[in-house]
């Protein structure tokens, strides 16, 4: 079990963000052009929130609300379950199941320094089995 803290060293270390103030449609934009699902939600630059695809689908398309009218505010996540450097993977993916969450902001003191997905989980898990796999392989074949 690795620290999420490696995971963070092999990918870019980009934390992308957005202001509760910016409407739903910017924040929208922002993941489109990013390329990701979440967004880290900062204010005074301090963690406020998470703002995610599935918030929008939930608490804006659903509710025929406006993204260009709703803020990040209205719909960010403000009870976000965060993780340190040290945390390992396991227990990362554990808590991702338990609380049935795709998103975890890692957190150094009070400074975001990474957010993981579910993604780099499972792309982590698949690559230690493919190692072990092969150094089994290896071993049976010598």
């Amino acid at each position: 079990m690795k620290p999420v803290l490696e995971l963070l060293k092999n990918r870019n270390s980009t934390v992308f963000q957005v202001s509760p103030s910016v409407t739903v449609f910017e924040a929208l934009k922002l993941l489109a052009n990013y390329g990701v699902g979440a967004l880290t939600v900062m204010e005074n630059g301090k963690l406020a929130g998470i703002v995610s695809e599935r918030d929008y689908t939930r608490k804006v398309a659903l509710m025929g609300k406006n993204s260009k009218e709703t803020t990040v505010a209205d719909i960010m996540t403000r009870d976000v379950i965060t993780v340190t450097p040290n945390t390992g993977t396991h227990a990362c993916m554990a808590l991702m199941s338990q609380k049935k969450i795709r998103h975890l902001p890692v957190l150094d003191g009070a400074e975001v320094v990474g957010l993981i997905s579910i993604r780099d989980l499972m792309d982590d898990i698949i690559a230690d089995q493919e190692q072990t796999i092969s150094q089994l392989t290896s071993y049976i074949n010598s």
